[in-house]
C-alpha cells in the first residue's frame, strides 16, 4: 500500500479519538496526501470528483479537518481568507512567498529563520519548548505581463 504508515498513523488517531474509521475518510487521506503543493478543502473535493472518487463535501471537509489534527496535514493561511492545506508528513519545515495579487505561493527554506525562531524561544523568560513555526512573505510578483489577478 502507498500510505501504509501514513494509514497506520490516522486509524491510531481515530481509534484514540474514538472516530469512526470508515473507507471514504481514507480515500480523503490518500487524495491529500497525492495532491501536489497547497490546496483547499472545495479543490480536493472537485479533484476527487473529476477522479470519480465518489464522497461527499462535508465528508472532505470533516476528514481534512481531522487529519490535520493528527498531524499529517497542516492548515494555512496565506491572508486570503481561506483555509489551505499541505501535506506534513515527512516534510521538511519551509516557508512561503505568497503574491497578494495572482496568489501564487513559492516555498522557500533557510536554516537563518530556524536558527533565529529558536534562539527568540530559548531567551524568554519563561519554560517554552519550540515545536513549530509559520513564516510568510507577502508581496508581488515582479513579472506583472505573467502575474494574473486572481481577486
Amino acid at each position: 500500500m502507498k500510505y501504509q504508515k501514513e494509514h497506520d498513523i490516522f486509524t491510531s488517531f481515530l481509534k484514540n479519538g474514538k472516530s469512526r474509521i470508515t473507507p471514504e475518510r481514507f480515500l480523503v487521506l490518500d487524495s491529500a496526501l497525492d495532491y501536489k503543493g497547497h490546496f483547499g478543502a472545495d479543490e480536493l473535493y472537485i479533484n476527487m470528483r473529476n477522479n470519480n472518487v465518489n464522497v461527499s463535501r462535508a465528508t472532505v471537509y470533516n476528514t481534512l479537518e481531522l487529519i490535520a489534527q493528527c498531524g499529517l496535514i497542516v492548515k494555512r493561511n496565506f491572508g486570503d481568507n481561506r483555509t489551505s492545506y499541505e501535506k506534513n508528513f515527512g516534510l521538511k519545515n519551509h516557508d512561503h512567498i505568497v503574491c497578494t495579487n495572482c496568489g501564487k505561493i513559492t516555498e522557500f527554506e533557510t536554516p537563518k529563520i530556524k536558527k533565529l525562531v529558536e534562539e527568540i524561544c530559548k531567551n524568554l523568560d519563561f519554560e517554552f519548548e519550540f515545536e513549530s513555526y509559520t513564516f510568510n512573505i507577502y508581496g508581488t510578483c515582479k513579472d506583472k505581463n505573467q502575474c494574473k489577478k486572481f481577486r
